[in-house]
């Protein structure tokens, strides 16, 4: 499936976001894509965040992935998960006027879980795409949870975010996510990327 991709630079709250697009030929909707923590080596590259993009990209789905502030060539720094809600907002903006009319959805991986979460409700996402939420980190009893659908992918190998402590905190959501958890499945999902895909697919298709 042919798909089209361009970097791109976003005004962001803080000055310039740096971009990734990719929009498949049709376009059933629009995803905006947050990557894992900013310290910690997190970028719009990361492999779960690429498989993210790919994966909808199949399911006609056009894609943003964004570096919040500090990041690679995005202007700012690190602001412990507040600016990169307003990033995620902006990017969600800039998403809305180059695929307007389509249906907004959401997907973060890890910190970016959690910063798409954030925004979801607000933000009217048409589908919400969760993986390895860092429920032990961030506060997520302070966040309004959407009344869209919402996935949540847990590998239950991950050796940094609590597998348990997730799917505790998932299953006692209200309204509750659809919960899949992996087995053999670590953080980063080291060799095992073709079962998120396969999963996506499944899920969404």
């Amino acid at each position: 499936m042919p798909v089209t991709e361009n970097r791109e630079t976003l005004a962001g709250p803080a000055g310039e976001l740096q971009a990734l697009t990719a929009r498949p030929e049709t376009v059933a909707g629009v995803a905006v894509i947050c990557h894992p923590h900013p310290l910690y080596g997190g970028t719009l590259r990361n492999k779960v965040v690429h498989y993210l993009a790919r994966t909808l990209n199949e399911l006609n789905i056009a894609t943003v992935r964004f570096n919040f502030r500090g990041v690679e060539q995005s202007t700012g720094s690190y602001d412990e998960g507040r600016g990169e809600q307003d990033d995620c907002r902006a990017a969600i903006a800039w998403a809305r006027a180059w695929q307007p009319d389509r249906p907004l959805w959401l997907a973060g991986f890890s910190f970016g879980a959690y910063v798409a979460l954030a925004v979801a409700r607000e933000a009217g996402a048409a589908q919400l795409i969760t993986v390895a939420p860092p429920v032990s980190v961030f506060s997520f009893e302070e966040v309004e949870l959407p009344d869209a659908p919402w996935l949540l992918i847990q590998g239950l190998e991950d050796e940094v975010v609590s597998a348990q402590q997730v799917l505790e905190w998932a299953r006692n959501c209200r309204p509750q996510p659809e919960i899949v958890a992996l087995e053999g499945v670590s953080h980063f999902f080291h060799g095992r990327l073709n079962l998120l895909r396969q999963t996506l697919l499944e899920r969404l298709g």
